[in-house]
This record gives C-alpha cells, structure tokens and sequence, in this order.
C-alpha cells in the first residue's frame, strides 16, 4: 500500500505549494489556541458543549436523520434509554456517547481494526437494524448514494469488496500508525489520506460515513489539534456537502488505476480546517464579549427566578413541567459554577434567588 499511496500523493508543484500554504495557516492557529486553552478556559466548556451538539446533528442529518439541533440537545441532555424509540433518536444518542468517549479518551485510543470495530458498535449500539451487522466488517457489497438537498441521488464510487475488506483494513492501519511514527508525512495530510481510504473501502455495512467522521476527530486530537473538539467539523461538512462528495469523486473515479489522484479531496479537508478556525475564531470572541453562555431554557429558568424569588425547584417544576428535575437541577448548578444564581439551604427545601440579591 506504502507506494501506491505515495502515488497518489504525487501532487503537481502548484498544488503543493497551495497544501503547504494551507498547512501553515492551520499549524500557526494550532500553536496559538494551545496557549489559550492551557491559560483560560472559562467558555471552553459551554464551546464543546454547543460544538458536541453542532456535530452529533451533522453528522447524523447527513445521512439522513431529520432532527434539529434544538432537538437533539434535549434528547442528549435527558436521555432516557428505554425510550429511543425512532431510528433518529438511536443514531442520535449512539454518535453521542461515541464522540463524548473519543473527546474525554483519545490519548489512550489505539489506531487499531478492533477500536474502530468497537466504536462502530457504539454507533449503533441503540438500533434494533443493525443488531446483526454492528462492530463487524461487512458481508455484503455496498455502494456510496449521496442524497442531495433536492431529494436526487447519486452513486459516488464502489466500495472495497467484502472479501478483500480485512486485507485493505489491516494494510491501511499499518500504514497510518507508520506514518505518524516516520514524520516524513505531514499529519494533516495523512488523516486526509486515512479518511478517504476508509471511505472508499467502507468496511462496515452501515455507519462508514459516521465513523469516518468520528474518527477523524480522534485522529486530529491525538495530533494535538485540540482546538476541533469545541467546534463542529460534521458542521463545516454538512454545509458543504456538495463539495464533500464531489471531491471524494474526483478521487474515487480513478480507484486503483495510476492516475488516481487525492489533491481535490486534500485540498477540500485542509479548506474544512481553515474554515473551522475561522468559526471558532469567531464563536470564541462572542463567548468572550457575552460573558457565561446560557441555553434558552436556562434563560427562561434565571426569567423565572428574577420574576419569583426566591424560588424552589419543586416550584420551577410547575413552571417547566416538560422538564426533567434532574435537568432542572444541571441548569441550577451551572447558574451557580457562573455566578448568576446563588443557593440557600440544602436538599429539598433550597432556595434559589439571584446573585448578590438575598431577600431581607
């Protein structure tokens, strides 16, 4: 695999120089969100917070689940297991517990065929269809449809036949933990690489595309790319899923011929990277400027409060009574870790009332 691979990383002199552009400009915000991160962190956690949302309802929509966002936040954050009763909540939740696994985890994860098995079973750990099929390399053929906004579909490229799937897959593993061990290859380039093989294999029945994407975070955290887990590459994808496909074609016509080329598909991942600086640039200083980030229901709790302290959360409950008393009671324990609300006594009988605004 090493020199076929090699080929196709045989990149005219101008797109090279292009990469290396790109490259730079990534690695320069890498080195200067590293420092932020390790001397403030105050909007860090609301910021992967908010990107954990932006990603489990990207990468899930993209192949097709119909929830928003402000949908699938109230599911994550009250899951109730024996309840997920629609093929969209089951993805929902088992793209959640995986990317929460990858974030808190990634620097004990191994690049190997049985974490990736492993993870694709968390995928859909929750979803009666895939019960016979979950954690194991396909038995089928299978070929990449993309759906477009329209409604049209069409195939992108065939996938790795079953028979040749644990050969490719093992190949491929070895050639991505070598790679990152050798340093001749530039990271960036090499997740790239990675991700378009994986897809291009697509080893498992279903869920590839998911993966991929999963496993691409893992990959960028464990190459200190730290800044990806507090905004949503899934995101920076879905919005341009036209050209997500595209270039994953331009590459994929050419499968296993000489001139197969991965310079479009390189160029669109470095491109996802530049973009997703910008947002979090961008999302980092209206955290900053707006001070705590409140959700709209824990703007409606501190409405709630300013309008009827102090107050209980047995009374709140009445106020919100399609919300959960052990959401309720996160929402009060944020509110008090930032300093909107303060607590007077303990357990039940507890009063909630605004900061510096006790009652005579």
């Amino acid at each position: 695999m090493d020199n076929a691979l090699n080929r196709k990383l045989n990149f005219a002199l101008k797109t090279s120089n292009l990469i290396l552009k790109k490259i730079s400009f990534i690695d320069t915000f890498k080195g200067r969100w590293n420092i932020i991160e390790n001397k403030e962190n105050r909007y860090l956690k609301e910021l992967r917070k908010v990107a954990t949302i932006e990603s489990v309802g990207s990468s899930t929509r993209i192949e097709g689940v119909k929830l928003t966002d402000k949908e699938i936040e109230r599911i994550i954050e009250d899951v109730k297991i024996d309840k997920l009763k629609t093929r969209d909540e089951q993805e929902v939740v088992g793209y959640w517990e995986a990317l929460d696994l990858v974030i808190d985890n990634f620097e004990n994860i191994g690049i190997t065929e049985n974490y990736i098995k492993q993870f694709h079973g968390i995928l859909l750990k929750y979803s009666d269809k895939d019960a016979n099929h979950k954690g194991r390399y396909k038995q089928l053929s299978n070929k990449v449809v993309a759906t477009y906004p329209d409604g049209t579909q069409k195939t992108i490229f065939n996938t790795t036949e079953p028979l040749w799937v644990d050969k490719e897959m093992s190949e491929l593993i070895s050639w991505v933990n070598a790679t990152f061990e050798e340093e001749e290859i530039h990271p960036l380039i090499t997740i790239a690489v990675f991700v378009y093989e994986f897809l291009s294999i697509h080893p498992f029945q279903d869920g590839n595309g998911r993966l991929s994407r999963l496993l691409t975070t893992l990959l960028l955290l464990q190459q200190n790319y730290l800044f990806v887990q507090y905004v949503s590459f899934e995101k920076v994808i879905e919005d341009s899923k036209k050209e997500y496909y595209k270039a994953l074609m331009e590459g994929q016509k050419d499968r296993d011929a000489d001139k197969e080329q991965l310079d479009n598909w390189v160029l669109y991942f470095l491109d996802c990277m530049t973009i997703l600086i910008q947002r979090l640039e961008n999302k980092y200083e209206v955290f900053k400027n707006a001070g705590s980030y409140l959700s709209d229901r824990q703007k409606i709790i501190k409405e709630l409060i300013i309008r009827n302290q102090p107050i209980k959360i047995s009374d709140l409950m009445k106020f919100l009574p399609d919300v959960s008393r052990n959401t309720l009671k996160k929402d009060l324990a944020y509110l008090r870790n930032e300093n909107v609300v303060e607590a007077i006594g303990k357990n039940k009988g507890t009063l909630y009332l605004m900061k510096n605004e006790k009652q005579e």
